[in-house]
C-alpha cells in the first residue's frame, strides 16, 4: 500500500537526519528521480519538514540573538516555500499517474489533494519520533514519561487512520469514484507585485 511506503521513507529520513542532528548538514537523496520519482519526492519532502521542525525549535530559544533570529526567520520562510512546492510536485505526480482515469458521473472531490494528506503524514512521523524520545527520556520525571506515552499512543493511532484514509483516497481516484482537482499556490506575501511592502521596496 502507498502509505506503508511513505511511512517507511519518512522514518528513513528522520533517522538519517538525527545521525548528525544539525540543520546545517548536507542533503543527499538516495532515490534517483529518473526511475524512483515518487520515492525521490517523498524523501525530499520529509527532509524539508525535518529541517524545518528543528528550525522551529531553535527560533523559540528565549535567549536567541536577534540578528540570528532574523536570519532563521528568513530560512523558515524559504523552507515553507520549499514545502509547498514539494506538495505541488507530489500532486503533479499523481495527476500524471491518473490522467487517463475517467471519473464516474457521480464522482466526488475530496477536501484535500493526496499530497496535502501526505504532508500531514510526514509531519505526523516527526511528531511520533520526538514524542517517543520524550516518552523514553530517562532524566525526565515518570509523570512526564507517562504523559508522553499516552500522547504517543494517540499519535500512532492517528497515523493508522490517516494512512488508511490516504490509501482509500488514492484507490477511489484510481477507480473513478473521486477525482483530483489541484489549486496552485496563490501566496501573496512573497510576490513583489502582491505584497505592498515588497512592492514599495522595488527599484526602477
Amino acid at each position: 500500500m502507498f502509505s506503508d511506503k511513505a511511512n517507511k521513507i519518512f522514518a528513513e529520513v528522520i533517522n538519517k537526519y538525527h545521525e548528525a542532528n544539525t540543520v546545517d548538514q548536507d542533503f543527499a537523496n538516495p532515490y534517483n528521480k529518473d526511475n524512483q520519482l515518487l520515492e525521490h519526492l517523498l524523501y525530499r519532502k520529509c527532509w524539508i519538514d525535518t529541517v524545518q521542525w528543528h528550525y522551529e525549535d531553535i527560533i523559540r530559544d528565549p535567549n536567541i540573538d536577534p540578528v540570528a533570529a532574523l536570519k532563521l526567520k528568513r530560512q523558515i520562510d524559504a523552507s515553507n516555500q520549499d514545502r509547498t512546492d514539494m506538495v505541488e510536485y507530489i500532486d503533479s505526480y499523481f495527476l500524471a499517474k491518473y490522467k487517463d482515469i475517467t471519473p464516474k458521473k457521480n464522482a466526488t472531490i475530496n477536501t484535500e489533494s493526496p499530497a496535502w494528506g501526505i504532508d500531514r503524514l510526514s509531519i505526523l512521523a516527526l511528531k511520533i519520533f520526538h514524542m517517543n524520545e520524550e516518552a523514553n527520556r530517562t532524566e525526565a520525571s515518570q509523570e512526564h514519561q507517562m504523559a508522553c506515552k499516552a500522547k504517543l499512543n494517540i499519535l500512532l493511532e492517528q497515523r493508522v487512520d490517516l494512512s488508511t484514509a490516504i490509501n482509500q483516497l488514492l484507490e477511489d481516484i484510481e477507480n473513478g469514484d473521486k477525482y483530483m482537482k489541484v489549486y496552485k499556490q496563490m501566496k501573496m506575501y512573497n510576490d513583489e507585485e502582491l505584497n505592498p511592502v515588497l512592492r514599495g521596496k522595488k527599484t526602477s
